[in-house]
């Protein structure tokens, strides 16, 4: 059943939950603004991914929503659902699979919800996209959120463009170049040693440190509190060549995150949300993977480069590896700094002209 365009006026789109799948849903939710240009788009967001949609312009509104997933605090998903039916919302569309998303807007009355027929919630759903079958779409994961707009009919087409942009990455350059100025780091390398869900796609701690000493420019390290400990152990290598460092491990919100990394001159990363992110602010990105599929969740544009090594296990899919972890042992720091050096240059090429 189409949806007509003339009787949406509120529209509410319920966040993916991790900041890479955020930043993959941002062409989606780009396509949604042009399709609706005078509708005020809310978007309900956990607060760890809130400043992934904050800083763009298609969002009118960004709402937190803080109660725990799945069946946990139902009185507070109680309240949430009232809160929205009082906005009188005209559409939801629904980014994540889960039932608990598809049940909070029917409870909120929301009179069209927009979603994928997954987690056995297709009743709840009055426009419920049928599950894609495999090779149906390009297999970048941007491409399933805007399927599922187009397959719901509330845009007519996949936008051409191959690259994901976070909106009001010159503003975040400007604060993140502020605050490492103030700490004495200029020309900065940013790197992301760490990744969720496992150890599998972590490179090696001591080749970020090699690759970044063969940079010869100072490092700001990122991660989770939880990474602290990891990201120290390369800065302390990085102050005993004498570089100068700072360990952000832990220390920033998203949105201090994504001003220091559009303030970076090259970024350094696992597969993990930090990649997305410096890749979408148009930031030189060298990934690092192997166990995950550089071609449905890899950075996209001509500042990013995968560097992996194309051994017969990978990608595996999994959290830890059961064997030598060879998909990233074979890959050399050496590899890592060229292509790091290459994107600085082609960055200055397309900004002033010349590569230096």
């Amino acid at each position: 059943m189409p949806i007509i365009e003339g009787d949406i006026q509120r529209i509410l789109v319920r966040a993916t939950n991790w900041v890479g799948d955020a930043v993959m849903s941002l062409p989606a939710l780009q396509a949604l603004r042009s399709a609706f240009p005078s509708a005020r788009i809310a978007i309900l967001a956990r607060p760890w991914v809130a400043d992934v949609s904050a800083r763009d312009s298609f969002a009118d509104e960004v709402i937190p929503y803080t109660s725990p997933r799945g069946w946990k605090d139902l009185g507070g998903k109680w309240a949430v659902a009232q809160d929205l039916r009082s906005r009188r919302f005209d559409l939801a569309v629904l980014l994540p699979n889960a039932f608990e998303a598809a049940a909070l807007v029917w409870l909120a009355g929301i009179a069209r919800r927009v979603g994928y027929a997954r987690d056995g919630r297709g009743f709840l759903l009055t426009h419920a996209v049928p599950v894609l079958e495999k090779g149906a779409i390009p297999r970048h994961e941007r491409f399933y959120y805007l399927e599922l707009l187009k397959r719901s009919g509330l845009i007519d087409s996949i936008p051409p463009s191959d690259e994901i942009r976070l909106g009001g990455a010159a503003m975040a350059r400007m604060a993140g170049l502020a605050r490492f100025d103030a700490l004495g780091l200029r020309n900065v390398t940013g790197v992301s040693p760490g990744a969720a869900f496992g150890t599998a796609k972590r490179w090696l701690p001591e080749r970020f440190a090699e690759a970044v000493a063969q940079l010869g420019r100072p490092a700001a390290l990122f991660g989770s509190k939880d990474e602290r400990d990891l990201c120290e152990g390369i800065a302390a290598d990085l102050r005993a060549r004498g570089i100068p460092v700072h360990n952000f491990a832990g220390e920033t919100t998203l949105g201090e995150y994504i001003e220091l990394a559009a303030a970076c001159d090259a970024y350094l990363t696992n597969d993990s949300g930090s990649m997305h992110i410096a890749s979408a602010l148009n930031v030189p990105t060298v990934a690092v993977l192997g166990a995950t599929d550089h071609v449905a969740t890899g950075p996209t544009g001509p500042l990013a480069r995968v560097v992996r090594e194309p051994v017969e296990c990978s990608p595996c899919l999994l959290r830890e590896c059961p064997i030598d972890h060879r998909c990233m042992t074979a890959i050399p720091a050496e590899r890592v700094a060229r292509e790091a050096r290459e994107l600085i240059a082609l960055e200055r090429l397309t900004r002033f002209g010349h590569p230096s």
